[in-house]
C-alpha cells in the first residue's frame, strides 16, 4: 500500500497507525501492474512525504494530498502513444538564468527605474543597455522594450544622474523614475484625447521625412542644374539627425549601428555625385524607421491598454460621528481595509471584495471573457473589473503596487527578461552580421580597382549599396516581433506566457499532465455519502467528522464541515488535534480519540466494509473513514465519500489537445479506483496516490522521452511544474503555483491550454518564416548589388521591404485565435 491518504496537516506529531516501518512501502505490483519504465499509468510508490507547518494548522503542501492506495489491484492507464526520445534540458533552464535575464538585485544595491522614449525597436534596447552598462557602478541594466522600462542596479552610495546622462547621450530621454510614475504616465498618456485637429497631429509625427520628400519632389521638378544643389541640401537636411545619432551610439558602444550605415552611405553617394540617391537612401530609412515605431505601438498596445485599466481616483467611504463621508482620493493612498463605491461603468482601483449581496462586473480586459461575471458577497474582484449595471461598495484588499493588473504587468516584464533561445541566437549573429558586411562592403570598394584596376565610383558605389544590404533591421526585429505580437495576442485572450523562452519551449509540447483537484476539477468536493458502519445515526457521526476537521483548510475538510453547516450542527470543540503524514487527522473529543483515516490505513475493515469503499471509489469518489481508536486499534464506525465535480469544458478541451496531437495524463494524489473512474470518463490517461514528490519522480520519468507541460494549481504542484519542459498555472490557483509557472490561464478556463498551444506553434512558424525572409532578401539583393543590377535606393528599399514584410507577418500573430 503507497502512503496516500487523506492527508489533512494539522501539524502534529506522527503517530502511527500502519504496520509498515517508517520510510518502507507497502505496495507491490502484481501480474497486471504496469512497468515503471512504460509511459503509462501506474501507481506509483512515494516515500513519505512530511510538511513543515506553516501555521500550526494545515501545511503549505495540501493543495490536493494523496488520498488513496493501490492494493492487489491493476492500476494503469491507457498508454500514451510512442515519443522520439531526446534530453531533458529544462531544468537546467530554470536554474541557470540567460544573462538577459533581469535578476533580483545584490543586497545593499539600489534598484532604479525609468521609462525609455524613442525607441522603436528590440535592437534600441540593446543598445540603452550597452551605454547604461558602460558606467561606472551600474551592476545590470536591463531595457524591457514591451513597457518601455529602464531597469537599473546601482552600487550602494551612488546617483543614478550618470545614467540618465548616458541614456539622453545615446539619443534617447527618460520620463520619470519608479514604475509607479512610469505607470501613471502611460495611464495619462493613454487616456489623453488627441489634441488639435488629426491633420496637425500626422505633421507634427512625420515633419522630418515629410519636408525631405517636398525638398526631394521640388528638386526632382526643377530643371538639372537646380535640382543637384536642391537634392544635396535635401539629403543634408535628412542626414543631420541621423547623422547626429550615429555619433552619439558610436561614444556609447555601438558604433555598428544603422544609423551609422545610413551615414556612410550617404555621404557616400554625395562624394560619388548621386544626390537624388543619397536624398531616397535617407528617405527609405526614416520611413522605415517609423514603420517599425508603428509595429512597436501596435505590439505595445495590450500592455498600455492594461496600464489605463486601472482609475487614477477613488471613492472612498470613511464612517465618522456624523455619518458617512464620501471623499475623492488617489488610487495608490487606498489601503486594505478602506471602503470604496464605483458607479455602473467605472472601474475598480484595487483588488476588493464585494459587500453588497450581488454584482455584475465585466472582466474581460484581464480574462478574454466577454459575458459579464456575477459576484456574491464576499467575493473577491480584481482590479481593473468593470461595474456592469449597478453602484457597488466594496472593501478594498490590495496593497498599492500589488493589484491583479500590477502583477500581470509584472509577469509581462519577467516574460521580456526570459527571451527564446532562438531570440539571443539571432541577437548575438546580428552583432558580428553588420561589421562583417562592413568588411565585405570595404573589400568591394577596395580590392578591385587595386587588384584588376577597375573603376573606384563603379565600385564604391557597389560596396555602399553593398553597406546598405547589411543593414540587419528586419533579421533583428523577425523574432522579438513574432514574440511580442504572440505574447499581446495570449494576453486578450486571457493568457499569460512568460516570455520567447517559454513560448517556444510550449511550441514542442507533445504531453500534457494535469492535477486533479483545482485544474481537472472545480476543487470544490462534497459530502454525497454518509455510510454508519456501526448502527450510530448518520448525523451524530458527521457532527463528529466536522468536529475533527474544524479549522483546515483542506477542500475534503471544507467539504465536511459545509455539510454539517447546513443541517444546522452545533459542533463539539476537538482538542489535541494533529495530523498524521500520509494518512490523516485525529482529535479528542468528549476525552476520546477519534481519526478520520485513508481506507489504506486502516488494518480493521472487513471484507463487506472493503468492498463498500471499492465500490464508491469506482463512482470516483474519495472515501475517507472515520474511526474510533481503542488501544492500538482503530475501529471503523463510518464511510465519509466525497467527490469532486469535473469541469464542464474538461472533455472538450481533452478532446482539442487531442486533436493538436497531444497525449494527456492526469497526475493526483486520490486512490486509484477514483483516479480511474474520472480519466475514463475524460479519456486520458492516469497515475494516482502520488505525494508531492511522486508528482516529481513521474514528470520526470515523462521528460526523459518527451517534452512535458505541468497544469497545476496549488502549492503542491509547484515542483512538479517546475521539473516539467514548461509549467501551466490555473488563474484561480495558489500564488506560489503562478509564480512558479511558465504560463497562466487568467481566465481559469481548460480550452485556454490548446489555444496558447496553437498559438505558440503559430509564433515558431512565424519567426522561421520571418528570418527566412530577412535572410532570403538580403542573399537576392547582395547579389544584384554585386553585379552592378541594383542601386542604392533599391539596396535600402530592400532593406525596408524586409522590415515591412517581417513585422506585416508578426502582426498577423495579434489576429490569431
Amino acid at each position: 500500500m503507497s502512503k496516500s491518504c487523506c492527508n489533512h496537516q494539522h501539524a502534529a506529531p506522527i503517530k502511527a497507525v500502519s504496520k509498515a516501518a517508517p520510510g518502507q512501502s507497502e505496495h507491490h505490483h502484481d501480474s497486471h501492474c504496469c512497468d515503471n519504465t512504460t509511459p503509462v499509468s501506474c501507481c506509483s510508490t512515494p516515500t513519505p512525504h512530511e510538511h513543515a507547518s506553516r501555521d500550526g494548522n494545515e501545511s503549505p503542501g495540501d493543495e490536493e494530498p494523496p488520498r488513496g492506495s493501490c492494493h492487489d489491484q491493476a492500476c494503469c492507464s491507457a498508454p500514451l502513444s510512442p515519443a522520439h526520445d531526446h534530453k531533458h534540458e529544462h531544468e537546467h533552464e530554470h536554474d541557470t538564468p540567460p544573462a538577459d535575464l533581469l535578476i533580483a538585485p545584490v543586497q545593499g544595491n539600489s534598484r532604479h527605474s525609468w521609462q525609455v522614449l524613442g525607441m522603436d525597436c528590440p535592437s534600441c534596447a540593446r543598445k540603452i543597455e550597452t551605454a547604461v552598462s558602460r558606467v561606472s557602478g551600474v551592476q545590470q541594466a536591463r531595457v524591457l522594450f514591451a513597457t518601455e522600462k529602464l531597469v537599473v542596479d546601482l552600487a550602494p552610495g551612488l546617483s543614478p544622474d550618470p545614467v540618465t546622462a548616458a541614456v539622453l547621450a545615446a539619443g534617447f530621454q527618460l520620463k520619470g523614475e519608479s514604475a509607479d510614475k512610469q505607470a501613471a504616465g502611460r495611464k495619462q498618456a493613454s487616456q489623453q484625447p488627441l489634441q488639435g485637429n488629426l491633420f496637425g497631429n500626422f505633421l507634427g509625427k512625420y515633419w522630418q521625412p515629410l519636408s525631405l520628400a517636398g525638398l526631394m519632389l521640388v528638386a526632382a521638378l526643377v530643371p538639372k542644374e537646380f535640382g543637384q544643389p536642391l537634392f544635396t541640401l535635401a539629403t543634408l537636411w535628412g542626414l543631420w539627425p541621423i547623422s547626429r545619432k550615429a555619433w552619439a551610439l558610436t561614444k556609447s558602444g555601438s558604433p555598428f549601428a544603422i544609423e551609422t550605415l545610413m551615414t556612410v552611405a550617404a555621404v557616400g553617394a554625395l562624394f560619388l555625385g548621386e544626390t537624388a540617391e543619397a536624398a531616397m537612401v535617407l528617405l527609405l530609412f526614416m520611413l522605415g524607421e517609423h514603420l517599425e515605431a508603428y509595429a512597436a505601438g501596435r505590439a505595445r498596445a495590450g500592455v498600455t491598454a492594461l496600464m489605463a485599466l486601472v482609475p487614477d481616483k477613488a471613492l472612498r467611504i470613511r464612517t465618522t460621528a456624523e455619518g458617512e463621508v464620501r471623499e475623492e482620493v488617489a488610487a495608490d493612498e487606498l489601503r486594505p481595509g478602506d471602503i470604496i463605491e464605483i458607479a455602473p461603468g467605472a472601474r475598480l482601483p484595487a483588488d476588493a471584495r464585494l459587500l453588497d449581496e450581488l454584482g455584475a462586473f465585466d472582466e474581460s480586459a484581464l480574462t478574454g471573457e466577454s459575458i459579464p461575471v456575477e459576484r456574491r458577497q464576499g467575493d473577491k474582484v480584481p482590479a481593473g473589473s468593470l461595474a456592469a449595471d449597478r453602484v457597488l461598495r466594496l472593501e478594498v484588499v490590495s496593497e498599492p503596487g500589488n493589484n491583479a493588473i500590477d502583477r500581470i504587468l509584472h509577469l509581462i516584464e519577467e516574460a521580456e527578461s526570459q527571451r527564446a533561445p532562438i531570440e539571443r541566437f539571432i541577437d548575438r549573429f546580428s552583432r558580428w552580421y553588420t561589421p562583417a558586411m562592413m568588411l565585405v562592403a570595404l573589400l568591394v570598394v577596395l580590392v578591385p580597382p587595386l587588384a584588376f584596376g577597375q573603376s573606384w565610383d563603379e565600385w564604391i558605389y557597389r560596396g555602399l549599396a553593398l553597406l546598405l544590404i547589411g543593414c540587419p533591421c528586419a533579421l533583428v526585429i523577425s523574432t522579438p516581433a513574432a514574440v511580442t505580437s504572440a505574447l499581446a495576442a495570449a494576453t486578450r485572450q486571457g493568457a499569460l506566457i512568460k516570455g520567447g523562452a517559454a513560448l517556444e519551449r510550449l511550441a514542442h509540447i507533445d504531453t500534457v499532465a494535469f492535477d486533479k483537484t483545482g485544474t481537472l476539477t472545480l476543487g470544490k468536493p462534497q459530502l454525497t455519502e454518509l455510510v454508519s458502519l456501526n448502527g450510530q445515526p448518520e448525523t451524530e457521526l458527521l457532527a463528529l467528522a466536522a468536529a475533527i476537521e474544524q479549522g483546515s483548510h483542506h477542500p475534503l475538510a471544507r467539504a465536511v464541515v459545509a455539510n454539517a453547516t447546513e443541517q444546522g450542527m452545533t459542533l463539539a470543540e476537538a482538542r489535541d488535534l494533529r495530523a498524521l503524514p500520509g494518512m490523516g487527522v485525529e482529535g479528542r473529543i468528549n476525552g476520546e480519540l477519534w481519526q478520520l483515516l485513508a481506507p489504506s490505513r486502516v488494518a480493521t475493515l472487513n471484507v463487506e466494509q472493503q468492498t463498500r469503499i471499492a465500490s464508491l471509489e469506482r463512482q470516483g469518489k474519495t472515501v475517507v473513514v472515520l474511526c474510533q481508536s481503542s488501544g492500538d486499534q482503530a475501529l471503523p464506525v463510518a464511510l465519509l465519500a466525497l467527490r469532486d465535480q469535473i469541469r464542464p469544458e474538461a472533455a472538450a478541451a481533452l478532446q482539442e489537445l487531442n486533436r493538436l496531437g497531444l497525449n494527456s495524463i492526469m497526475l493526483t494524489g486520490d486512490n486509484p479506483r477514483a483516479a480511474e473512474a474520472i480519466a475514463t470518463e475524460l479519456g486520458m490517461g492516469w497515475r494516482a496516490g502520488l505525494l508531492p514528490e511522486g508528482k516529481v519522480e513521474e514528470i520526470a520519468k515523462l521528460a526523459s522521452t518527451r517534452k512535458v507541460a505541468m497544469i497545476g494549481d496549488g502549492i503542491n504542484d509547484a515542483p512538479a511544474m517546475k521539473r516539467a519542459s514548461i509549467g501551466i498555472a490555473m488563474g484561480g490557483g495558489t500564488d506560489v503555483a503562478l509564480e512558479t509557472a511558465d504560463a497562466a490561464l487568467t481566465h481559469n478556463q481548460l480550452g485556454g491550454i490548446a489555444a496558447m498551444i496553437r498559438l505558440s506553434r503559430a509564433a515558431l512558424a512565424n519567426i522561421h518564416q520571418n528570418i527566412a525572409l530577412a535572410l532570403g532578401l538580403k542573399a537576392i539583393f547582395l547579389v544584384t548589388s554585386l553585379l552592378g543590377i541594383t542601386g542604392l535606393w533599391i539596396a535600402v528599399l530592400a532593406d525596408t521591404g524586409a522590415t515591412a514584410l517581417v513585422t506585416a507577418n508578426a502582426l498577423r500573430l495579434l489576429r490569431k485565435r
